[in-house]
C-alpha cells in the first residue's frame, strides 16, 4: 500500500506506504521529499513510530515503561525541524520498534520467542550477538524489565510485521537514496537515532553526539571529518563509533564506492527532552538548529563527492 499526494503548489511530495498489522489505515512510514531534491541527504527516522495497536500493547508486559526504553523518544521531531530547515528528504517510521525493529536483519528472529509448533524444521544456526542480547528483529527482553510479553508468537506475526513494515521501509529508504545519487552523483543517509546519557571520563560528561560508520566502511572519511569539526564548534562533544557503530541500516544500505555514503547519529536524549526524558525539553530548539547547521555542511562535502565522480561510470548492483 502506497499513497503519494502532492502537497500545494511546491515540489514536496509525502509518500505513506506499508500498513501496520492491527491498525487498518495507518501507514507503516511516511517519506517526505522534493523533486528535485535540495541537498544530497535522506534522514532518516526507524525508531521513533509512536502507532501502538491495541493488541500490541495488550500483549507487552509493562508497556508503558517498555515503550519508553524501546523508542528513541521524539527524534522524529528532531529529524522534522532538521528537514523542515534544510530541505533534506526524511523517512519517518510510524511502526514502533516494539513491533518490528526495523535497523535489524528480517532474518535476526529469536526463535524462541515462538510457539514450538511454529518454529521452523531443522537446525536453526547460532542466533546472532543482537538476537542473544533480547533486541532481534522483534525485540524480547530488556536490562532491569526482564520479558517483555506475555505470550509466544506465531510465524504469521512475523509475516505480518515483515510484509506490512520492514520491508516496505527498507524498500522506499533504497529508493529514495537511488534518485538522490541520479541527482547529485552521491547521496548520504543520515540514521538518527537518541541514546540515553552516557558516562564520561571521571568528573567528565559524556558525549552528547555518537557518529557510527562502521569503522569507516559507510562512510567517505572526509565527511566524518566535517561532522566532527561542526560539533566541536559547536562545542557538542562527540564520540566515534562507541558505544554505537550502526547496524543494519547502514550495513544494507551503504555504498560508499557507489557514491551511497551513511552515518548512524546517536544523540544524547536528555539535550532535548525534559528532565524525565518523556516530553520535549527546553533543548529541543537549539539541538535542531545545531543539527541543522551540520546537515547543510555535510550536504555540500557529498554534493561535492558527487561531482568528483561525475565523470566515473557507476558499478552495477549486486542482485
Amino acid at each position: 500500500m502506497t499513497m503519494v499526494e502532492t502537497r500545494g503548489e511546491s515540489d514536496s511530495q509525502t509518500e505513506r506506504g506499508g500498513w501496520i498489522p492491527g491498525a487498518p489505515g495507518l501507514p507503516a512510514f511516511t517519506l517526505q521529499a522534493t523533486e528535485p531534491s535540495a541537498v544530497p541527504v535522506l534522514i532518516a527516522v526507524p525508531h521513533g513510530g509512536r502507532a501502538y495497536p491495541r493488541a500490541l500493547l495488550d500483549d507487552m508486559r509493562h508497556s508503558e515503561s517498555v515503550a519508553l526504553r524501546l523508542e528513541d523518544r521524539y527524534v522524529d521531531h528532531l529529524a522534522h525541524g532538521i528537514a523542515r530547515e534544510t530541505g533534506a528528504n526524511l523517512l519517518v517510521a510510524n511502526a514502533p520498534r516494539a513491533m518490528v525493529d526495523l535497523n535489524r536483519a528480517p532474518d535476526d528472529v529469536d526463535w524462541d520467542m515462538f510457539l514450538r509448533s511454529e518454529r521452523p524444521s531443522g537446525p536453526l544456526g547460532l542466533p546472532s550477538r543482537r538476537v542473544r542480547s533480547g533486541l532481534g528483529v522483534i525485540p524480547r527482553r530488556l536490562p532491569g524489565i526482564g520479558e517483555l510479553w506475555r505470550r509466544r508468537f506465531r510465524q504469521e506475526d512475523l509475516k505480518g510485521r515483515i510484509d506490512g513494515v520492514h520491508r516496505p521501509y527498507h524498500a522506499a529508504l533504497a529508493d529514495a537514496l537511488v534518485a538522490l545519487r541520479e541527482r547529485w552523483g552521491a547521496a548520504l543517509l543520515i540514521d538518527l537515532h537518541s541514546m540515553p546519557p552516557l558516562q564520561g571520563r571521571i568528573g567528565a560528561a559524556g558525549p552528547q553526539v555518537v557518529i557510527g560508520d562502521r569503522f569507516g566502511a559507510t562512510c567517505h572519511g572526509s565527511v566524518v571529518a566535517t561532522a566532527f569539526a561542526q560539533l566541536a564548534a559547536f562545542r557538542r562533544e562527540a564520540a566515534h563509533n562507541r558505544p554505537y557503530a550502526g547496524g543494519y541500516v547502514l550495513e544494507r544500505h551503504a555504498d560508499p564506492q557507489a557514491g551511497v555514503h551513511a552515518l548512524q547519529v546517536e544523540i544524547d536524549r536528555s539535550r532535548y527532552l525534559d528532565a524525565d526524558m518523556v516530553e520535549p525539553g527546553a533543548g529541543m530548539a537549539a539541538m535542531i538548529q545545531d543539527l541543522s547547521v551540520l546537515v547543510r555542511q555535510l550536504a555540500a562535502v557529498v554534493s561535492d563527492l558527487g561531482q568528483d565522480s561525475s565523470d566515473r561510470e557507476w558499478p552495477l548492483a549486486a542482485e
